[in-house]
């Protein structure tokens, strides 16, 4: 249901743009009993991403990244975050972008990308839009090392791992990315548990 009727945007104040574009908006909200309230909200936008979980069927393993988040950090989290390979669109497909990041930080060829879920992850405050994926490999698809890349500040870990150990990881705390415990469980209802064996269609 549409609610473009009852949004009236009066101002947006652009306050950073730098890495990311951090804006004031003006606007009156129709509330439920027909009034009009004026509010104001600060909007985080730096672009939406796509995100891909790697996964052995046969093996039962995945791949997942560690690396440094520093807001994270910032909010008390003092590990590396644990986290399935991701990076923002910058133009690209959702697939494309999926495919780009398993190589490029996982150090995987990534053939048949399939979508599980279009997600925005904090949308109180951020515009993005995160598109999941999940994805079948086999050790053959080792094409680098990963790791990312270094002139933007990456220094990703990769390791693989039993399925079953990283969902216990998202049980202890271990793991506490939004977007690898959603695919995580995807993996879990679908692909890897009990039931597994639903058929998706490829990603374009």
């Amino acid at each position: 249901m549409s609610i473009a009727h009852r949004i009236r945007i009066k101002q947006r104040e652009v306050l950073s743009a730098r890495f990311n574009r951090l804006v004031n908006v003006t606007l009156d909200w129709q509330r439920g009993d027909g009034r009009w309230q004026e509010q104001q909200r600060e909007t985080l936008d730096h672009g939406d991403a796509a995100a891909v979980l790697l996964y052995d069927p046969r093996r039962r393993t995945v791949v997942l990244l560690r690396q440094v988040r520093v807001p994270a950090f910032e909010n008390g989290c003092d590990a590396l975050m644990v986290e399935v390979p991701a990076g923002l669109l910058d133009g690209a497909t959702p697939a494309e972008c999926a495919r780009s990041e398993a190589a490029q930080e996982a150090g995987y060829r990534v053939r048949d990308p399939r979508p599980v879920f279009d997600a925005f992850m904090s949308p109180g405050t951020l515009t993005e839009r995160v598109h999941g994926f999940v994805a079948e490999y086999d050790p053959s698809d080792r094409i680098a090392e990963g790791g990312g890349l270094e002139h933007e500040g990456e220094d990703i870990e990769v390791f693989e791992l039993p399925f079953d150990e990283a969902m216990a990881m998202i049980l202890d705390g271990r793991i506490r990315d939004a977007k690898t415990i959603m695919l995580l469980q995807h993996a879990a209802l679908h692909l890897l548990g009990p039931g597994r064996g639903v058929n998706l269609p490829a990603a374009p």
